[in-house]
């Protein structure tokens, strides 16, 4: 009991001595009369102290990585999940946007040709011999068969198999397919048939007549079906990029670049109503405007010499009185005679 309450003084005086010290060493400041003291103890338990501080704060952060491991990974997990919704928002809004320029340009097309369309996407594209691709529109949407397929850009194919809620498309460049031609600002006719690829110059044009001249640059356009089925007129197909001259041929053959991107097919028109009048080329778009070259400079020609003087009237009339005047014989001296002796 004595000890007790003799350890418990103990333990008071030196709480309210450490207390003092703190006090006259905090107010003190850099000028403490205990400054010399605080030094020697920071000398003594500093390195201590540091020791403690290197075996302690590893085990402590061990500690907390396997206490807060649960709540790291979901916390993870969540932030993981919302990237990947925000880069799924950020390609569907740009995705939209493709389709919106695709679908305007369509309706632009559609109205230059007073063509009644109904809009549809690609679903799939064909993987048999067939070059074909499937769109998400159908017999419920008044879809039926050898109905015109265009896009912003032009023919895309027509159609050959319809179900209640999709179609199938055969594509203008299957090696089966031809179509009508007409070359643009002429009555020239002929068949625009496809090579079975989808890139590149993927369609050639047949004139008629082998004796028309047919140029790189010239434009197609559809010519027409009868009953404007499958093909209703008028339709951009491609421009001629080569001549392929065929010896005995009875036709010219000129190989065709197509104004439909074949390989990036999305948004496509199923034309349901013919137009009323031929548009002929009137839904081709503008040709491209080069400028004309400047003139070379002309070369810098020498200023023109100056003609010569005209003689003045004196100078010509002592001239002429000079030239008129005839020379005098100017008299013989006279010898004389010497006396005789």
């Amino acid at each position: 009991m004595n000890d007790t309450r003799r350890t418990r003084a103990v333990l008071g005086i030196l709480l309210l001595i450490s207390l003092a010290m703190i006090t006259v060493d905090y107010r003190g400041g850099d000028h403490s009369p205990l400054r010399g003291l605080r030094s020697f103890g920071e000398a003594i338990f500093g390195p201590i102290e540091g020791a403690a501080a290197a075996v302690v704060t590893p085990v402590g952060h061990a500690f907390d990585t396997v206490l807060g491991s649960p709540n790291a990974h979901r916390r993870i997990n969540r932030l993981e999940r919302e990237n990947q919704r925000l880069r799924e928002q950020l390609r569907s809004q740009q995705i939209d946007k493709i389709r919106a320029d695709q679908l305007n340009r369509l309706l632009g097309t559609a109205g230059l040709g007073r063509y009644r369309i109904v809009a549809a996407q690609v679903i799939s594209a064909g993987e048999g011999v067939e070059e074909t691709v499937s769109i998400d529109a159908g017999s419920t949407d008044g879809i039926r068969t050898d109905m015109s397929v265009i896009t912003g850009d032009g023919l895309v194919g027509r159609i050959t198999q319809v179900g209640p809620t999709s179609s199938t498309v055969l594509l203008a460049t299957d090696a089966a397919s031809a179509v009508g031609g007409r070359l643009e600002g002429s009555g020239e006719v002929g068949v625009v048939r496809g090579t079975g690829r989808r890139s590149g110059s993927s369609l050639t044009f047949e004139l008629l007549d082998s004796t028309v001249e047919i140029k790189p640059g010239q434009r197609i356009v559809s010519f027409g079906s009868q009953g404007d089925r499958p093909y209703v007129p008028g339709v951009p197909i491609g421009t001629v990029t080569r001549i392929e001259r065929t010896p005995g041929s009875l036709t010219r053959t000129a190989i065709v670049r197509p104004f439909t991107h074949f390989t990036g097919l999305d948004v496509v028109g199923v034309v349901v109503a013919p137009p009323k009048k031929n548009p002929r080329d009137a839904v081709l778009p503008p040709k491209p405007t080069t400028s004309a070259p400047a003139p070379p400079p002309k070369p810098s020609s020498p200023p023109p010499s100056s003609p010569p003087a005209a003689p003045s009237a004196q100078s010509s009339a002592s001239a002429e009185s000079t030239d008129s005047a005839e020379p005098t014989d100017s008299p013989r001296p006279r010898r004389s005679r010497m006396p005789r002796g």
